[in-house]
């Protein structure tokens, strides 16, 4: 499973931050490695400069073998956090997705 980080220009990128996104989505996705080739996770910050509450904004899409991509979005305090909410997010819908699959064939 392949994952490819995008931020946004408010949004500083780096070796820390690549490795923290790879590390929680192996960590909350691993289980479905055989399943899904690849992650985009797109990092942005709602209000730039500006500081004002929950603002950061994790999309994370899915692209599972031979379905329809999947996309979660989780807003929060920090970069942190929202890489943490949409992975969550993500794991439960590719969950629902996968079993819902299975039991269709």
């Amino acid at each position: 499973m392949q994952v490819q980080l995008n931020t946004d220009r408010n949004i500083r990128g780096g070796e820390r931050l690549t490795e923290f996104v790879e590390t929680t989505v192996t960590e909350s996705l691993g289980r479905f490695a055989d399943r899904v080739t690849r992650v985009e996770v797109h990092l942005s910050d709602e209000n730039g400069a500006k500081s004002n509450g929950e603002d950061k904004k994790c999309v994370m899409e899915a692209r599972p073998a031979g379905m329809q991509p999947v996309t979660v979005s989780h807003l929060a305090a920090t970069v942190d956090l929202a890489v943490d909410g949409a992975a969550g997010k993500l794991a439960r819908h590719l969950d629902h997705t996968f079993g819902k699959h299975d039991r269709d064939r």
